[in-house]
């Protein structure tokens, strides 16, 4: 099965490398790098979704969908859209309607972060405010009953700010089921990747 890993907004591909590592050979894994979706378009979140739709549509078969927090927004929406290309879902760290202080006071700290952080994603601090400030107003609450495939909620035990947000995707989303992963907080990946992975494994073996 085809397995497509959406990396967080201050990510890139290779934070993924340590999670997929745990998954059964046979999965055909790929974790694309989000941003090189704009190919020089502005860095908005409605691009980087048509860059999504644009590389999803070259597979035939339904693939398994796992996105952890802009990468989850974006998992989410094309799981509403797309229903009939998603088999299984896997948010982590997702929110379904963005809490606008929230994006407002992570823009605030990007201001403060050194250009280096941002260059290794391949755009500039300038590209990811804007990027977050397009992302004001989505809310995809009121659409949550449309996301009818196997869906698999995670959110890291230290990770305050989004538990909320995953109770209430585990409650609007019939077909989920919700998993609190130990010793993490926002991204798994990077701090318990190695159990994020077997959680994964056995979701999509099941």
């Amino acid at each position: 099965m085809k397995c497509i890993f959406l990396h967080g907004l201050v990510q890139t591909p290779s934070d993924w490398i340590d999670t997929v590592k745990n998954l059964d050979e046979n999965f055909d894994v790929s974790c694309p790098a989000l941003f090189e979706w704009l190919d020089g378009t502005e860095c908005c979140y409605a691009n980087l979704y048509h860059g999504l739709k644009k590389y999803c549509a070259q597979f035939d078969e339904p693939f398994a969908l796992c996105g952890l927090s802009l990468g989850g927004i974006l998992a989410l929406q094309y799981a509403i859209e797309h229903s009939d290309k998603v088999k299984s879902l896997i948010l982590i760290g997702t929110q379904s309607s963005m809490p606008k202080n929230v994006l407002r006071f992570q823009n605030m700290v990007f201001r403060f972060l050194p250009n280096t952080v941002f260059r290794k994603m391949g755009v500039s601090k300038k590209e990811i405010i804007s990027l977050c400030n397009s992302m004001m107003d989505l809310d995809f609450m009121d659409n949550l009953k449309d996301i009818h495939c196997r869906t698999l909620i995670l959110c890291g035990k230290k990770d305050k700010a989004n538990y909320a947000a995953s109770v209430q995707l585990k409650e609007k989303i019939a077909t989920s089921e919700f998993l609190v992963v130990a010793n993490a907080g926002h991204e798994i990946n990077k701090d318990n990747p190695n159990k994020l992975g077997e959680i994964i494994n056995t979701f999509l073996l099941q």
